[in-house]
């Protein structure tokens, strides 16, 4: 072998060992760091050789390629890990203007985070119920007699004022009383008009002056009797501008007239000033005091008419129950209809009586309820709502005890029939079901979202954050949860200024599930 063979096969082997060394410190660094074959990039440039200058096969035929072109197509179009455009992945959701508006995601839903005070609360089984002496105004018969006429119906509903039936008197000893107070009032006519003859006499000297002061003596007996006798006629129901009424008219009053009250009238003149027998209406003081007085007392030819309620045009009552019909005859007390004013309602709590300190402070602290009437997000939120009173005693059998808070209705529809009866709906109705809010404590600026924009994943949180066109998913620590709000620790997770949903995050967070796993990923067990 010459010497120049010889330094070839040398230099061969030395090429063939350093060619060597070089893949095995590749394959151990491949192995342990990316996974890649270390000589893939000698694969790649012997096939762009061959690309460059020669036609061939498929290479991606060949089993050992094929990897080793997958990773390489991979490495070139995915991006760095970490970050996608400003966006994490997998925690990134780009929702079009369509997929907002089908999540109600308006302008209203999505706003900057402020930090606000937060009352904690406890729920309450509670029940919407009547208030004492005032939603049920029961009418009573203010003497025996017999209805004439009813004007109302069951279920209509009336103001203070309006005639509701009208009776004519049969009470004997009423009749009794007018009589002899009409009676003595024509015995002091006559002894008045006596006193004026003889005064002119007397002063002429030709009657004594003893029978002058013998009929002045009379006429202050009548007047005592007379005094006697109204008082008399006060105790049988009668008021003072009634009994004036028949000292004028010199007539029975033979017909009760029965109006609605009112419930907030505590005027003590309960009198109604008769029309006068010729038709003459009511003037205004009839008017006002027949909203507070329950009946009137009208005169034999009265005619029958509707009193005029214009002093509470907006104050409605509801004909409850009637009990009277057309010729029935009611003892004096005896009931005649029930009326209802809803206008104002109690909300009747149930607590355990572990919890009457809490009611305690929250009476003491003047905090305001809040209730809830349905379930779920479109549960009726009604606040502002002011304690009224706490039970003295707790109840035997459920162990608990009750509490009052007031609660102000409000009139939904109003309709008139073609007979001119009117029908009414209130918003609440007695007997309904519903949660109260009791105020346990209270926190100051603190992180508060709607219960909507909260959605758990296992052991965690996430709210959706406002990114551009993107939404990202943020994980939160969630301080305090009700049925209501969720108050978020301020630890740096969100700041107030970011923008995020308030509601739909339960759906973002399915959408982003089906968008990672909605391909499998030929890498999987890679990181990248």
């Amino acid at each position: 072998m010459s010497t120049r063979s010889i330094q070839a096969s040398r230099w061969w082997i030395a090429l063939g060992g350093a060619l060597l060394i070089l893949y095995a410190g590749g394959f151990l660094h491949g192995r342990f760091t990316s996974g890649a074959w270390p000589f893939d990039s000698l694969v790649r440039s012997s096939i762009s050789d061959e690309h460059a200058g020669h036609e061939h096969g498929d290479l991606s035929e060949s089993p050992f390629l094929r990897g080793t072109l997958d990773d390489h197509a991979h490495d070139d179009h995915d991006e760095p890990a970490g970050d996608h455009s400003g966006h994490a992945i997998g925690n990134s959701l780009e929702v079009s203007e369509a997929a907002l508006k089908n999540l109600g995601l308006t302008d209203d839903f999505l706003q900057p985070i402020e930090l606000q005070d937060f009352t904690r609360t406890l729920s309450v089984p509670s029940m919407i119920v009547d208030k004492p002496g005032r939603t049920r105004l029961p009418v009573s018969a203010p003497m025996t007699g017999i209805v004439t006429h009813v004007h109302a119906v069951t279920g209509e509903a009336i103001k203070p004022g309006d005639l509701i039936l009208e009776m004519r008197l049969t009470h004997e000893d009423l009749v009794t009383a007018q009589k002899e107070f009409l009676q003595t009032l024509g015995e002091r006519d006559i002894e008045l008009k006596q006193i004026a003859r003889i005064e002119g006499l007397a002063n002429a000297g030709a009657v004594s002056n003893k029978t002058l002061v013998e009929r002045q003596f009379n006429r202050d007996k009548l007047e005592s009797q007379l005094r006697s006798q109204r008082e008399a006629l006060r105790l049988h129901g009668l008021s003072e501008s009634q009994i004036t009424s028949i000292d004028e008219q010199r007539r029975l009053l033979t017909e009760v007239q029965i109006v609605a009250p009112h419930p907030d009238d505590h005027s003590e003149d309960e009198g109604i000033h008769l029309s006068s027998s010729q038709g003459t209406p009511l003037s205004n003081n009839d008017t006002q005091a027949g909203a507070s007085n329950p009946f009137r007392v009208a005169s034999s030819d009265d005619s029958v008419r509707l009193s005029p309620s214009a002093q509470h045009e907006t104050h409605w009552l509801v004909l409850q129950d009637l009990y009277a019909q057309k010729g029935q005859v009611f003892n004096a007390g005896d009931a005649l209809c029930v009326l209802a004013d809803y206008q104002e309602l109690l909300i009747e709590g149930q607590a355990f009586e572990t919890e009457a300190a809490i009611l305690s402070k929250a009476m003491l602290a003047n905090w305001r309820f809040t209730a809830l009437l349905g379930d779920g997000p479109d549960a009726v939120r009604i606040e502002n709502l002011h304690l009224s009173r706490v039970d003295n005693e707790i109840d035997p059998a459920s162990r608990t005890l009750k509490f009052y808070v007031e609660l102000s209705n409000e009139l939904v529809d109003e309709k008139r029939s073609p007979e001119g009866l009117v029908h009414i709906s209130w918003k609440y109705r007695t007997g309904q079901r519903l949660q109260i809010l009791l105020p346990v404590e209270q926190w100051t600026q603190q992180i508060v979202l709607p219960i909507e924009a909260v959605v758990r994943e296992g052991l965690d949180s996430y709210v959706f954050q406002q990114n551009g066109e993107h939404f990202d998913r943020v994980a939160v620590h969630e301080k305090y949860r009700d049925q209501s709000n969720v108050v978020i620790a301020n630890d740096g997770a969100l700041y107030p200024g970011d923008v995020v949903a308030l509601r739909g995050a339960y759906q973002m967070q399915l959408a982003l599930k089906n968008q990672a796993g909605g391909a499998i990923d030929p890498h999987a067990g890679h990181n990248h």
